[in-house]
């Protein structure tokens, strides 16, 4: 179960070991506060690693560790959960770095993850569940390099559901609502990220776009988080539920009003999408050079 510092991860690796199964629990950072208090919570079955999805050294050591204690038994199940996103801003200001980053940590790391994983899960027949996310669906404003990595994870797990059933191992999606996790609530997290990227940017950038640009999408994703689901029962239910069920679902949706959203993504044309995404999500105001350009033709007429 990868990404256990906080939410999801945290909360299904306390559930799974109440429930009596041996958790192998895996942390960015062994003396973080999730962790210690998984350490105080938890049963001695509960193992924690120290392991961060952008290092194949560290993979490889908890893959290591994993063979060696499940080498007779082979492993049920793998829950790749851990996640990165420190960036809300529109595809052409976010920085390439952070595309590369969101694909090694949401992509590669649990591809490699789970490649390094499938002799124990072939052996035993088990289940791989995978927390993606919605925005892997559809374009959300401002999410382009955290959704393009979860639609290529979504893909490649929907790609492993496929070719592993011969093989008796089941293969789930998760994708959740808006629940408050870690850092995406935290207003100094965001608002720290949003100064370094406005530093980072060309000067042409800014001009074009504008400050305030910046300011104002990121005021209105922290708006948007407030309302974000605390009790993350139902997504570590619809985790559970991908590890034990008899016929588990292919996806799960787990929170709030994914139902209209995804039919208005299937049924609707493209523009009522975008109208709609914007409505919920994140509704950018004009760049400042579109606004300039607008006064011009105002003084004009």
């Amino acid at each position: 179960l990868s990404g256990c510092d906080s939410g999801f991860g945290q909360a299904t690796a306390r559930h799974l070991d109440i429930m009596g199964f041996r958790v192998f629990a895996s942390v960015l950072d062994l003396q973080s506060p999730g962790a210690q208090e998984l350490r105080q919570s938890c049963s001695s079955r509960l193992t924690l690693l120290q392991m961060d999805l952008t290092k194949t050294e560290d993979i490889q050591r908890v893959l290591q560790h994993i063979q060696a204690h499940t080498n007779s038994t082979g492993l049920w199940g793998l829950v790749n959960n851990a996640g990165f996103n420190d960036t809300i801003a529109d595809a052409e200001l976010s920085p390439l770095g952070k595309f590369r980053t969101c694909m090694e940590v949401n992509f590669f790391g649990s591809l490699e993850l789970t490649k390094g994983l499938l002799p124990l899960l072939r052996s035993a027949g088990g289940r791989i569940v995978t927390v993606s996310s919605p925005a892997g669906d559809m374009p959300f404003p401002c999410l382009a390099a955290y959704g393009a990595s979860k639609a290529a994870l979504s893909l490649v797990m929907d790609t492993f559901r496929s070719e592993l059933q011969p093989w008796g191992i089941k293969v789930s999606l998760i994708l959740p609502g808006y629940y408050k996790t870690g850092t995406t609530c935290d207003p100094a997290f965001w608002n720290l990220h949003k100064q370094q990227l406005l530093a980072s940017l060309p000067q042409e950038l800014l001009q074009a776009y504008g400050e305030e640009y910046v300011e104002e999408i990121n005021q209105q994703f922290i708006q948007f988080m407030k309302v974000a689901v605390e009790d993350l029962s139902a997504v570590v239910n619809s985790i559970t539920e991908g590890l034990l069920a008899a016929n588990p679902a292919v996806r799960y949706y787990p929170g709030q009003g994914l139902g209209i959203m995804y039919f208005i993504h299937r049924y609707l044309p493209y523009f009522v999408r975008d109208l709609f995404l914007k409505g919920f999500f994140i509704n950018p105001k004009l760049p400042r050079a579109l606004r300039r350009e607008h006064h011009k033709d105002v003084k004009k007429a």
